[in-house]
Formats: structure tokens, sequence, C-alpha cells
């Protein structure tokens, strides 16, 4: 068990840290700017579609705002649920008189998983802090866990690449639950898992909904960070406990009877 210092203010008593992975863990842009790249090149190719033309127009579509070099803030992608993100890129395809979408954006994208694997090292990059953290956190005996919108195995090989597995307990992804953030659900299974209680428990994420899931899941504290999808003032409207990055998160161990 340990105190934890946030701008200032004590919060006491946290056994498990959940952590949301994209732009709080690790860096959101370059991670999906990527992938998101890749499915559109593919479909592109598949459908025939001038690349030059069509390429940026798909990734904008999935959430990438190509120009301004961010996700975009309402999403979908890095936000919502891959089948949102497939969706969209289904949308985009049947405007061009695309056919078939549904099973080839399925296809294609299950194709980028595959063939993104041995790109990994160069798609994940963490963030400030980040690996200290969760070590810390580790070698305080409380619990770490990764609450994502993104797949659960597609979770834990970013953890790989991001030298953390070894400090995570538990990774839940969209699939894992009938209800994604902010429901409380993703938050409800890791406790049940672990065996903590929500008053023990802090929430960190850069996106509303990640700071929402944590309220909704009466968890102790939900900690905004600035370094991903979410502005300061959209997270302080929200929750008191804002921060840059997860580097200005400071333990404090709790002594022992």
């Amino acid at each position: 068990m340990v105190d934890v210092k946030i701008n200032g203010e004590t919060i006491k008593g946290i056994e498990l840290f959940v952590f949301d992975k994209d732009g709080t863990l690790m860096d959101l842009y370059l991670y999906w700017r990527s992938m998101i790249a890749l499915r559109a090149e593919r479909l592109c190719l598949f459908y025939g579609l001038d690349i030059d033309e069509h390429k940026e127009n798909l990734m904008d579509a999935m959430g990438i705002d190509v120009p301004g070099e961010r996700l975009k803030p309402e999403g979908p992608v890095g936000l919502l649920p891959r089948a949102i993100v497939q969706k969209a890129a289904e949308d985009y395809l049947i405007n061009c008189g695309c056919e078939d979408v549904s099973s080839v954006c399925f296809r294609v994208f299950e194709e980028v998983d595959d063939a993104s694997v041995s790109l990994l090292d160069k798609f994940i990059q963490p963030l400030e802090g980040a690996v200290d953290l969760v070590r810390k956190i580790k070698e305080n005996g409380c619990k770490v866990a990764i609450a994502t919108t993104d797949r659960t195995e597609r979770a834990k090989l970013a953890m790989k690449f991001l030298d953390m597995d070894e400090f995570v307990d538990i990774v839940i992804g969209a699939d894992k639950v009938q209800n994604s953030k902010p429901s409380p659900e993703m938050l409800t299974s890791i406790g049940s898992a672990l065996g903590t209680a929500p008053g023990e428990s802090i929430m960190v994420g850069d996106a509303k909904t990640d700071v929402q899931m944590g309220i909704n899941a009466d968890f102790k504290a939900s900690v905004g960070v600035c370094s991903g999808l979410a502005s300061r003032e959209v997270l302080s409207s929200l929750t008191p406990y804002v921060i840059e990055d997860v580097s200005e998160i400071h333990l404090e161990p709790v002594p022992k009877g």
C-alpha cells in the first residue's frame, strides 16, 4: 500500500493502479498513426484506389489528423473500440463505391495486426517516467493493471515492447467486456480478478472516458494526464487531479503496523 502525491495533494491508501495504455504510458500518435497508415494503404491497394488521393482521407476517417500530427480528440481511433474504427473505414469506402467492405476491412485489419508485430519496436515508445513509475509501484507491493480500448493481446504485446510486462498484473481490453469506457465494467473486472476494492484503487488516463470510467467505478481517485487526447481544461472539468504526464505521480510507502 502507498500514498500518492499529486500536485501537492495526498491520496492515501492505494493498492491498485489502473492505467490506460495509449497516451498515458506510450506515445499515442506514433503508434496509432503507424497502424492506421498501414490499414489505409492496404485498403487502397486492395480496391485500386489512388494512394495519393485516398490514403490520408482514410486515415482522417479513422481518426488521424495527419497535418496536425495528432489524433482527433473525438476519435474514433485511440478512444473508441476497434469495431467503430473499422466502421469508419467502411463508411469511407462505401462512399467511394467499394463493395464487400465489411469483410475486406476485417481481413485487412487482421493482416495489419500480424504484419505489424515485427515493426512494433518502431511503433511503440514509452512516455517520460512511465517505466520507472510502474516499476516503483511493484517494488512497493502494489498491483498494476491496464484498461484499454485496444485488443487485449495487442495491449499485452505493447507492454512487452515497453519493457513493462513483468510489472503488469492484468490487461483488460475492449474485447473482454460487453461495455467499453466510460462504463466501469473494465475496472470492475480488474478489481474482481485482483481482489482489490474501489476505495483503494486509482485510475490514470489521458481521455475523458478514462477519467469518467474511474469515477463511475467509485475509485478513490481518477487522474487525468495531458500527454494524450484531452486538454487540461477538459480533464480539469472532471477531476481535481490533472498532471502533464505520469512522471508527476509520486509514491510514499505506508509504514506497516
